[in-house]
């Protein structure tokens, strides 16, 4: 059976998982990894790309997160595996509400503004790649989450001890000290 290009929405309002179609042989693989019509013909949210970004981990265990920019996201990656956590800060009853999947360069989330993003890499040499609607600012509203709060439940592969974070990282709040986003 052959897979086909999917977009479903997910546990956290605006959140969408992507099924992306990869063509591969015996020289590796390609795929289209965003084509806007036909992702908003299947139900992504009108998405005007400004930038697009590249993070590169060496290191298998490398987390970065949770961060919540006041922009949407698509993110994906190029190669290998990440595992990646979501917990949404908007203020709203959905507040708090934390989703987890792992993406391979078969799957892309887009990732709505207000909802703390993380990913922690599962194997060596990963290039984690993300499109945004809007510029980066200094002066921009962002939120964060400590990702070990116990509360999230968070059930990261590697242990916080086995894993490589940055300092800023380790000292975002917990959520219970988290003002709720609004827009």
């Amino acid at each position: 059976m052959s897979k086909i290009l999917s977009v479903k929405e997910t546990i956290i309002p605006g959140l969408f998982e992507i099924d992306l179609v990869s063509h591969k042989d015996e020289r590796g693989w390609f795929k289209e990894n965003y084509q806007k019509e036909k992702l908003e013909s299947l139900g992504l949210p009108n998405f005007n790309i400004v930038q697009n970004n590249y993070s590169f981990n060496i290191d298998k265990g490398t987390i970065r997160g949770l961060h919540a920019e006041p922009w949407e996201k698509y993110i994906s990656v190029a190669n290998g595996r990440v595992f990646c956590a979501w917990v949404d800060i908007r203020k709203g009853k959905t507040f708090g509400q934390v989703l987890t999947m792992q993406i391979t360069p078969d799957k892309a989330v887009f990732v709505p503004r207000g909802v703390a993003n993380s990913y922690q890499t599962l194997d060596n040499n990963i290039t984690y790649t993300y499109l945004v609607n809007d510029y980066y600012s200094p002066d921009a509203k962002y939120g964060a989450v400590n990702l070990f709060d116990k509360d999230l439940k968070i059930n990261w592969p590697l242990t916080e001890n086995e894993s490589i974070v940055s300092e800023k990282d380790k000292n975002n709040p917990y959520l219970k000290d988290v003002r709720p986003m609004e827009f």
